[in-house]
C-alpha cells in the first residue's frame, strides 16, 4: 500500500502554472487521505481561475492514479468555496475576499521581525519595478511606525473624492508610485497611534478598498513586523498574488522571519522570493565587512526551496536616500546600491512574470 508520503513526493512533480516551482513547495496540498479503495486529496487555492483549477486538478488525478491505480476524489478550496466532493462543507475563511479593481497583483513585503530593512527594500522595489516600466503602488500598512511617507518623500494628505458610501482617498503620487499610509492622515508624527487590534483590522482592509488605486500592475504591501492583525487581514481582505520576505544574514533574525515565512504559508500565500538585506557593510572604501554575517538569508532560501531574489550590502547611500526621502533607485540607479535593487526587482519580475 502506497503511503501519504510517497503520495507527496510524487506530487512535487506538478508546478504551480506560471511557476518552476511544486504545488508541494506552495503548500497548495492541505491533506492527503488514504482510503480502502480510492486517495482523497485536498487543494486550497487563492485563486479563482478556472484553467489554473483545471490544471492542478488533472496533474494531481494523473499522478496519483500512475502511482497507486486507485480513483482519485480531490477537493478543491477556491476563495469563491468548495468544490467536488458531495455534500463537502469545509468552510472557507478567506470566501469573503474580492480582488482590487485594476490592480493585477497585489504583493506582501514582509519579514515577522523589525529592524531588518523590509520598508527600505520596499520603496526601492517600487521604484526599480516603476523603471522597468511597470505601473506601481505601495501601501504601508505599519499602523504604529509608518516609514513609508519620510522615505518616498511624500507631503500632504490624500484628497477624498466623492461623498457618503462612495468616498475614496486619492493616494499621492512620487517617483512613479502611488503611495498611501495612516502616516500621510496623521497631523502630529509625533504622537503615537494606540490602537487595538479591530480598529487595526478595519484600517487596513479600507486601505485596500476605499483607496482609488485605479490600474496598476503592482501594489505592493508592505507589512508591519510579526504575524499579527495587520498580515492577518490583508490575508482575508484581498487574494495575494504572493510575498516577498526580507532577512538579514544572521541566525537571530532568520529565527523569527522564519515564523512570518510559516505565516504566510498557512494562509496559501505564495513566497515570490527572499531578500537577504544587510549583507555586508560597504565601507568607503569599497570593502564588505560581514558585520551581520553573510549568505542567510540564500542559504534559508534554498532550505525551504524558494527563490532567492538577491542580496543588498549596507550601503551609506541607501541610508542617506532614506532620511532624504530621494530612494538610492532614484538618485543614483546606476551606482552599486542601485544595482542591487534593480537585480531583485528583475528577479522579482521572473517569479511573476517569467521575464
Amino acid at each position: 500500500m502506497v503511503t501519504v508520503e510517497e503520495i507527496r513526493r510524487a506530487l512535487e512533480q506538478i508546478k504551480y502554472p506560471g511557476y518552476s516551482r511544486s504545488i508541494i513547495s506552495f503548500n497548495i496540498v492541505r491533506e492527503i487521505r488514504l482510503k480502502e479503495d480510492s486517495i482523497e486529496v485536498e487543494l486550497q487555492l487563492t485563486t479563482d481561475k478556472e484553467e489554473v483549477i483545471t490544471a492542478l486538478r488533472n496533474g494531481v488525478e494523473r499522478i496519483i492514479a500512475e502511482l497507486t491505480g486507485l480513483p482519485v476524489n480531490i477537493v478543491v478550496t477556491t476563495p469563491s468555496g468548495t468544490t467536488s466532493s458531495p455534500g463537502n462543507q469545509n468552510i472557507n475563511p478567506f470566501e469573503q475576499r474580492s480582488s482590487i479593481p485594476g490592480v493585477k497583483n497585489i504583493v506582501a513585503v514582509a519579514s515577522g521581525k523589525g529592524g531588518v530593512g523590509k520598508s527600505t527594500v520596499s520603496v526601492n522595489l517600487a521604484c526599480a519595478l516603476v523603471g522597468k516600466g511597470k505601473k506601481v503602488g505601495l501601501l504601508d500598512c505599519d499602523i504604529y511606525g509608518p516609514s513609508i511617507p519620510l522615505m518616498m518623500g511624500v507631503k500632504g494628505q490624500p484628497q477624498i473624492k466623492g461623498e457618503g458610501a462612495e468616498e475614496y482617498l486619492i493616494p499621492l503620487t512620487q517617483y512613479g508610485v502611488k503611495v498611501m499610509s495612516i502616516g500621510l492622515l496623521m497631523d502630529d508624527a509625533e504622537t503615537p497611534m494606540i490602537w487595538r487590534g479591530p480598529l487595526i483590522m478595519k484600517a487596513v482592509q479600507q486601505f485596500l478598498t476605499y483607496v482609488e488605486w485605479g490600474d496598476l500592475d503592482y501594489l505592493l504591501v508592505d507589512l508591519p513586523p510579526g504575524t499579527g492583525d495587520a498580515q492577518l487581514s490583508l490575508c482575508q481582505t484581498v487574494p495575494l498574488t504572493g510575498g516577498v520576505v526580507v532577512t538579514t544574514p544572521q541566525e537571530a533574525s532568520l529565527g523569527v522571519v522564519r515564523r512570518g515565512i510559516g505565516m504566510l504559508e498557512q494562509v496559501q500565500v505564495p513566497i515570490l522570493g527572499i531578500v537577504e538585506n544587510m549583507s555586508g557593510f560597504i565601507t568607503p572604501e569599497g570593502e564588505n565587512i560581514p558585520i551581520f554575517g553573510k549568505g542567510g538569508g540564500k542559504a534559508e532560501a534554498e532550505r525551504k526551496g524558494y527563490p532567492f531574489l538577491g542580496e543588498i550590502p549596507l550601503y551609506v547611500s541607501v541610508r542617506t536616500g532614506g532620511d532624504q526621502g530621494v530612494p538610492v533607485v532614484v538618485s543614483a540607479p546606476e551606482s552599486d546600491a542601485g544595482k542591487c535593487f534593480v537585480r531583485v526587482a528583475e528577479e522579482f519580475l521572473k517569479q511573476v512574470e517569467n521575464e
